[in-house]
């Protein structure tokens, strides 16, 4: 008797059940397969005719014993059931019997589906199917050769025979973990690469599920190997597309943006990536058009990865050589994307021991892409691969030409803005004043931060006009916007303030006219921007002889105040409306400031911090005047450090802040009379005038003085009224002020031969170094400077 191995039959063989039969049909033998098929034994059916067995006898007993070689027929089991099988009948040689072998008909359509699907996947030519067993041995391959290229799979081969060991380890143990847990595995892409073509990588998808017998028993692994490579590439190129996109383009700073597309490019498309740039492109400019060899005037603008890799002494911002005249060169600044090899790349530099000093270290393959856009080469763009990578192909180029060419408007863009950018801090450095003035009635110091880090210039400003009579005129204003708009209605502003100041108004006065010029600004705008034309403005005037301050705003934040004693105050204004909006009245607040006093005029720019109110950044701001304002403390250190903090936020708005720590004038220096309603008092004002010079020891000022006196004390009591006061005041120059309470204005003016009077104000303009008119609400005064020229 025949006993199966301890394995098991075959699955092929399970259930095969057969029997001999004589030419008459009688059953001569039966197997225990066949009793187990139809539940009768062996001593059951032996003598029988095999059709008595049958559930549908034929009609013909004679055609009954014609037994067909193959076919179909119905069994009826011992239990009644009906079984369906499917038979196969051989006579057995030598003798007239018959061996018949039958199996369930399900069991029979099974295999043969198995087998043609089996069929059917081995005659793919992109899918190629392995059958592994239980130790991954390679029993049955169809294709493999056909759809990778590679040579075929030896008898009972394994993976590593015909892929890289690290990628056929990899493979297999995705493989055992298959036919360990029996879950399948379903499309599973990965980078291999295969032993007869090492350099170039190609992309897998695998596809695995469990063989097992019909007891469940796992019998090995079925897999599906699909060539992946050109859906792995398209996908790798629509990533790096998409990265380029996101990624470069949102900064408009050149080395910012050119860094942006290095690390796009490495390590997604090289190892190593570098972007040069023409020198004159980090300036905003535009390049120089050159054709041919020579120096390019290209200067590196980034790198990738920053650090690891690269020749030691190459940094950012390094010129790139010179080239030789070389064809491709001539390609490249064409617009071509070249690919070198090493070789090549040293032909078009010319020099090795150069190639050695500038390639990363391994270099293989390089790829240049230009930097064009708009008609203009910004630069290129070049990536390395190095090591086991493979060469650049063709294909890739054309990606390659698509990275940069995105990446060339960026730069660009960033280019253009650079260029406006400078144009617009030219313009507003011009049309801020000095950062540090000093004058008779103090020392200013004012700084301006654009917004965003430097990013947005705006029309925040300040000013320090020096006024006659050694007062000083203190502004910071702030216009609605940024950019060259508001850069430019600020210095119309300034210009504007200053011209007023020269006038001498009030304050208050002064805003009013201001107010008018803003509403006549917004007038001149186009309609849609008609209502973003606006400022706001505070004004204030020290005079260092009274030591008081006279101030207005026009919807400004108010000053703060620190004294000498290192307390620190906000100065109560009355705020009027902004500048924008006109026929509402300014007032005025005067406060009395000590000597040593200081101001800090600032835009709102500087209190309004992210996540704070106006009350929070305010209350900042005296915290740090109270830390770092200090008497023997430069002002223009203090300015900046007020900014420090705000600088390292990049704040959305710009800023400006103005310091001013107060002088007086001593009370030796200054000198008043008052003038008697007599026209005889003009004798006694020479006298009184040449007595307080020659105190003084102006004697060399003396005989212009008195002629000043005389004519503007003549006039007081001519033409003005009374109260009426003479007063000089010495600093760097003499003031002759004479004040009486008419409003009536002075005018100069030529007279003819014949007048025997007006010349009184035209003899003042030729003597003095300049003079002029100021009003108040109680009259004018009317004063003169002289210089003075103190001995060396």
């Amino acid at each position: 008797m025949i006993s199966p191995k301890p394995g098991g039959w075959p699955y092929a063989f399970d259930g095969l059940a057969t029997a001999v039969l004589d030419s008459r049909g009688t059953v001569l033998g039966w197997t225990e397969t066949a009793a187990d098929l139809t539940g009768l034994t062996a001593k059951d059916v032996c003598g029988r005719p095999v059709q008595e067995l049958l559930a549908d006898l034929p009609g013909d007993a004679d055609a009954a014993t014609e037994i067909p070689a193959f076919g179909q027929v119905r069994l009826r089991h011992r239990s009644g059931e009906i079984i369906p099988v499917t038979f196969r009948a051989t006579r057995v040689t030598g003798s007239s019997d018959l061996l018949v072998v039958a199996a369930p008909t399900q069991n029979v359509s099974d295999q043969q589906q198995g087998v043609d699907l089996l069929r059917a996947f081995s005659s793919q030519d992109r899918i190629a199917i392995a059958l592994h067993d239980r130790d991954l041995f390679i029993v049955h391959s169809n294709n493999l050769s056909g759809v990778f290229g590679c040579p075929p799979v030896p008898p009972r081969g394994r993976l590593r025979d015909v892929l890289m060991d690290g990628d056929a380890e990899e493979t297999e143990a995705f493989l055992r973990q298959v036919l360990d847990t029996g879950a399948p595995l379903v499309r599973r892409d990965q980078p291999v690469r295969w032993r007869h073509d090492q350099a170039r990588q190609r992309a897998m998808s695998l596809s695995a599920f469990r063989l097992e017998d019909e007891r469940g028993r796992p019998t090995g692994v079925a897999a599906l190997y699909i060539d992946t490579t050109d859906q792995w590439r398209a996908r790798r190129d629509l990533d790096l597309a998409r990265k380029t996109a996101e990624r470069v383009g949102g900064s408009l700073d050149v080395v910012r943006t050119a860094q942006d597309l290095a690390d796009v490019t490495a390590p997604a498309f090289g190892d190593f990536a570098a972007v040069d740039l023409a020198e004159a492109v980090f300036d905003g400019d535009e390049p120089a058009k050159r054709l041919g060899g020579g120096d390019l005037r290209l200067r590196n603008a980034a790198m990738a990865p920053a650090a690891a890799g690269w020749p030691a002494g190459i940094e950012r911002g390094d010129p790139v050589p010179p080239f030789l005249d070389h064809p491709v060169v001539r390609s490249f600044q064409h617009g071509e994307t070249v690919i070198l090899s090493r070789d090549e790349y040293i032909s078009v530099i010319g020099d090795p021991q150069r190639v050695e000093f500038l390639l990363p270290k391994g270099c293989h393959s390089v790829m240049v892409a230009p930097l064009h856009a708009r008609g203009l080469t910004l630069g290129d763009v070049s990536v390395w691969r190095v090591g086991s990578s493979v060469p650049f192909t063709e294909d890739e180029a054309d990606l390659m030409a698509q990275i940069a060419s995105r990446g060339a408007l960026a730069i660009d863009n960033a280019r253009r803005y650079t260029r406006e950018h400078r144009a617009a801090v030219a313009l507003q450095r011009r049309l801020l004043p000095p950062a540090t003035t000093d004058a008779p009635a103090g020392e200013t110091a004012g700084v301006y931060l654009p917004a965003g880090g430097g990013a947005e210039i705006g029309g925040d400003w300040f000013d320090a006009i020096a006024l006659p009579s050694l007062r000083l005129a203190l502004v910071a204003g702030d216009v609605v916007g940024h950019g060259m708009s508001a850069s430019a209605t600020m210095g119309r502003l300034r210009a504007a303030i200053q011209t007023l100041a020269d006038l001498e108004l009030e304050p208050d006065e002064l805003l009013t006219r201001i107010a008018d010029l803003v509403q006549r600004l917004a007038t001149e705008a186009p309609p849609a921007d008609q209502d973003t034309v606006g400022a706001t403005c505070l004004y204030a005037v020290y005079d260092p002889v009274t030591q008081c301050c006279t101030l207005a705003s026009a919807g400004h934040p108010p000053p703060v105040l620190v004294r000498p004693n290192g307390t620190v105050e906000v100065v109560e204004v009355s705020p009027g409306p902004p500048l924008a909006i006109g026929g509402m009245p300014y007032e005025t607040t005067t406060i009395d400031l000590e000597p040593g006093s200081v101001l800090a005029l600032y835009t709102d720019g500087l209190i309004e911090r992210e996540g704070d109110d106006i009350g929070q950044g305010l209350r900042h701001l005296m915290d740090t005047l109270a830390a770092t304002c200090r008497p023997e403390r430069p002002l223009d250190e203090t300015g900046a450090a007020l900014l420090a903090n705000l600088a390292d936020q990049a704040p959305r708005d710009d800023a400006a802040l103005l310091l001013a720590r107060t002088r007086a004038v001593p009370a030796k220096d200054t000198a008043q009379w008052q003038i008697p309603a007599d026209p005889a008092a003009v004798s006694e004002a020479r006298a009184w005038t040449t007595r307080q010079l020659a105190r003084w020891g102006l004697d060399d000022l003396l005989f212009t003085t008195e002629l000043i006196v005389s004519e503007l004390v003549t006039n007081a009591i001519r033409y003005g009224r009374p109260p009426a006061e003479l007063r000089l005041i010495r600093h760097d120059v003499l003031v002759c002020e004479v004040t009486d309470s008419s409003p009536t204005q002075p005018r100069l003016r030529r007279a003819a031969t014949t007048d025997e009077g007006g010349r009184g104000l035209f003899l003042v303009a030729q003597l003095a170094m300049r003079w002029g008119c100021r009003y108040s609400p109680g009259g004018k005064t009317i004063w003169a400077e002289q210089l003075i020229e103190y001995p060396h």
